[in-house]
């Protein structure tokens, strides 16, 4: 596999003023090329179309923040801007999915918990897909937490078209029981 840089990318403006630095101090080399190496990630995500572009970190971070904002206010509308009209939504890894915005939704009011606070964090991005860790407490003061981790598959227009969701709670078994 060959890594293509995003001239237009922090790694990508990184390694163009480092080149530049290096020739600075050496008159003597050739001027280094600034133009992007061809490949099929080369350009940024506009010339590429959206389509065929990965989600940058503040990008996922956004829809992670509009997520919150949704659940907090209970803003059932927010699960279209969120996810797509088939999006697929499993709670756990190992149940069948909510699909589309009406299941969804179903969960969303089924779930409504009250008072809660969430802290995010962005674990990785890899083209469209994401996996984010989130630490949840339920109630003021708190008397249920859990982490979780949220692996994210972006459409292209940025909204989850599939939502996988790792509950994780104080407590719970980290290993199937022996048979």
């Amino acid at each position: 596999m060959s890594w293509i840089v995003d001239p237009y990318s922090t790694v990508g403006r990184r390694r163009a003023a480092a080149a530049a630095a290096v020739w600075v101090s050496n008159p003597g080399m050739a001027e280094p090329d600034p133009s992007p190496r061809p490949g099929p990630a080369a350009g940024t995500a506009t010339e590429r179309g959206r389509e065929d572009a990965g989600m940058e970190r503040a990008e996922v971070m956004r829809w992670v923040d509009g997520y919150e904002r949704a659940w907090r206010d209970g803003d059932l509308d927010g699960v279209a801007r969120l996810f797509t009209e088939d999006a697929r939504y499993r709670r756990s890894p190992y149940e069948e999915p909510d699909v589309g915005h009406d299941g969804i939704r179903a969960f969303w009011l089924d779930d409504d918990d009250g008072i809660f606070t969430v802290s995010a964090e962005l674990v990785a991005v890899e083209g469209r897909v994401a996996v984010v860790r989130l630490e949840v407490g339920y109630g003021d003061p708190v008397i249920e937490e859990y982490r979780d981790l949220w692996v994210l598959r972006f459409a292209g227009d940025g909204r989850v078209e599939d939502f996988e969701e790792w509950p994780y709670r104080p407590g719970q078994p980290y290993a199937a029981p022996p048979s």
